[in-house]
């Protein structure tokens, strides 16, 4: 079986209603502005409707004929509507009398269609064929050929039929209930609720002795409820129509009868029209005057363009099983049971229907930032692969040009120095043996052997500088101290040094990094500063050791340090970065420049061992 979703215009019948009285009043009481040579010739349409639009079917009809013929664009329609109950006075005038005032009043309009919504409305003018709107095609709907009464039609009708067939929804009501052994029929008293139900009656015979039927025309309206509060186990209710009850009081019939009806009853409630749907019936083999409204208009718009009635037949519409998706679930009818091809409708989403793209948008979102945390998690393992490899290349550049600075100091100390050193011993022995008449030669080696030797001390100091063995053989504290005297000496900067409980062992890579930082900051500071004194001071800070270089020279500003930031103070980062340290520099200009570095002794302990 194959069920489907559906959206009924039911549901929005109001706004309909409202949208069809505003297009009416617009063709009325607005004219067209556009000239004649660009209107299309205007038709006029009729609708004679048995009851008022307040009734379901009535409306429905009346909106899909409106609006069906509206959309075909290239018509200039204006809609004229009637209702044969609102034309009865008190008197109740006869077909006759109807039939002058209909003629009085559009007897001087041109009408190119006349439409008959209802059994009365198709029984009234098929009773005056001959002396009212003579040659206008007249179109049918919204009654079965037995409720009109099997009427003659001459060639100006057409339209369709609707299908008034109880005994296949009495059929189909006991095959969702098989234990049924009641049938209870509910219908008015007015001339169309008796007429209905006689059809049922005679259309249910087959069933008389199988079923105990029991039939509610002659019970006022709260009779009629306390009734059906009170129904015996295993019946069923089949609705046909209440537009009135035994005391004379009138009902609209879908939407306010059939309610007040479903509410009271204990037992389930079948229907026969598609506009008793959404108002509490299970449902049934149903006619369909929404789909006829449809046909209907698309006949008046081939009438409208020129065919002729007595070229389009009247057929009659089949019905369809339709049920209320509420109802079945309200009387826990599964859906399966239902007849092949039944349409269920009103149907409400499921949670899952309701909230499937709010899941579908939430799971993409998730599924997108999954995506994105695990590029970053990788980026970020990329980046950590980088920066580690970077460090690795950076220990490894500045190991190496440590060896090759200790290899540089080496062989100026153990190399260039001794022959230096022999050159000036040879020079020496070369003056001791020259005669002492050569005044002016004894002048020029004395020259030669005191800048010799001076070439030689140049030589050891910048071995020293090179690669301060002090550090390997006194330790950290003598050796900063001794760069600081000799950069005082040297540099004709005065430079004090202070320390504080730094222990004699420190590891050799954090002690060496300590050392290159106050070696190139002596060296930045003699460049740049402009300062005739400054302080070393190295100190313990828990775990860390901590020296800084302070000088009140000119200053700068730390804004442009990384544009102009040299290899110095960059290989200075690099070494405290790879021991786990860092560098702070402190400048303003004017107020002198100190320079902070923290070496962690484990991190270089760690590494050192690494």
């Amino acid at each position: 079986m194959m069920c489907v979703a559906h959206r009924s215009v039911w549901a929005t019948r109001w706004r309909k209603s409202v949208t069809l009285v505003a297009a009416l009043l617009l063709e009325f009481l607005i004219p067209s502005p556009i000239s004649a040579q660009q209107t299309p010739q205007r038709k006029g349409v009729l609708i004679i409707n048995e009851v008022g639009l307040s009734h379901a079917l009535t409306d429905l009809v009346t909106q899909e004929i409106v609006q069906g013929v509206q959309e075909s664009g290239d018509l200039h329609v204006e809609f004229y509507l009637e209702n044969l109950d609102l034309l009865y006075s008190p008197d109740r005038p006869s077909h006759a009398e109807i039939k002058e005032w209909l003629v009085r009043k559009y007897g001087g309009l041109k009408l190119d269609v006349v439409v008959a919504a209802g059994p009365d409305s198709i029984d009234f003018l098929s009773n005056y064929t001959q002396s009212m709107f003579l040659d206008v095609p007249i179109v049918i709907c919204g009654s079965s050929v037995q409720h009109t009464g099997n009427p003659r039609l001459d060639s100006r009708f057409t339209g369709t039929w609707t299908s008034y067939e109880p005994l296949k929804t009495i059929e189909v009501a006991l095959q969702l209930f098989p234990a049924t052994r009641h049938v209870v029929i509910v219908g008015g008293t007015s001339a169309f609720d008796r007429k209905g139900v006689s059809i049922a009656k005679a259309d249910l015979a087959s069933l008389a002795s199988k079923l105990d039927f029991s039939y509610t025309t002659d019970l006022e309206m709260n009779q009629l409820l306390q009734r059906l509060r009170q129904l015996p186990e295993h019946t069923i209710v089949l609705y046909v129509s209440f537009f009135q009850d035994a005391a004379g009081q009138k009902f609209v019939n879908a939407t306010k009868a059939l309610p007040m009806v479903v509410e009271a009853s204990n037992a389930p409630v079948f229907g026969m029209s598609d506009t008793y749907l959404g108002h509490g019936i299970v449902g049934g083999d149903v006619m369909r005057f929404q789909e006829q409204g449809k046909v209907s208009a698309q006949i008046i718009t081939g009438l409208l363009k020129g065919k002729k009635a007595q070229d389009i037949p009247i057929e009659t519409l089949p019905n369809r099983y339709m049920f209320d998706w509420k109802a079945l679930r309200r009387w826990q009818i599964p859906e399966n049971r239902l007849p092949p091809g039944s349409l269920v409708v009103f149907r409400e989403p499921s949670l899952w229907e309701r909230t499937k793209w709010i899941w579908m948008t939430s799971l993409l979102i998730i599924t997108g930032l999954i995506a994105i945390a695990g590029y970053l998690q990788y980026s970020r393992k990329q980046l950590k692969l980088s920066r580690d490899r970077q460090m690795q290349l950076s220990g490894m550049l500045i190991h190496a040009e440590e060896d090759e600075r200790r290899r540089v100091a080496s062989e100026l100390h153990d190399d260039f120095s001794q022959r230096v050193a022999i050159l000036a011993l040879g020079l020496e022995n070369v003056e001791e043996a020259m005669p002492a008449s050569f005044d002016g030669i004894h002048k020029q080696l004395r020259e030669l052997i005191n800048s010799t030797t001076q070439f030689g001390d140049d030589l050891h100091t910048l071995s020293h500088r090179l690669h301060s063995s002090t550090i390997e053989s006194l330790g950290l504290v003598p050796a900063v101290s001794a760069l600081c005297k000799e950069f005082t000496a040297t540099q004709n900067i005065r430079v004090d040094f202070t320390s504080d409980e730094i222990p004699r062992s420190v590891d050799p890579d954090a002690a060496l990094c300590i050392f290159r930082v106050v070696q190139e900051s002596l060296r930045n500071l003699k460049k740049y500063s402009g300062a005739g004194n400054a302080e070393v001071d190295l100190q313990m800070a828990g775990d860390r050791l901590q020296v800084s270089v302070r000088d009140e020279g000119r200053g700068f500003d730390l804004s442009g340090l990384r544009r102009n930031e040299g290899i110095g103070i960059r290989s200075m980062e690099e070494r405290a970065r790879l021991l786990g340290g860092k560098v702070e520099i402190h400048s303003e200009p004017g107020r002198g420049t100190t320079v902070e570095v923290w070496v962690p002794l484990k991190r270089a302990a760690r590494n050192a061992a690494s």
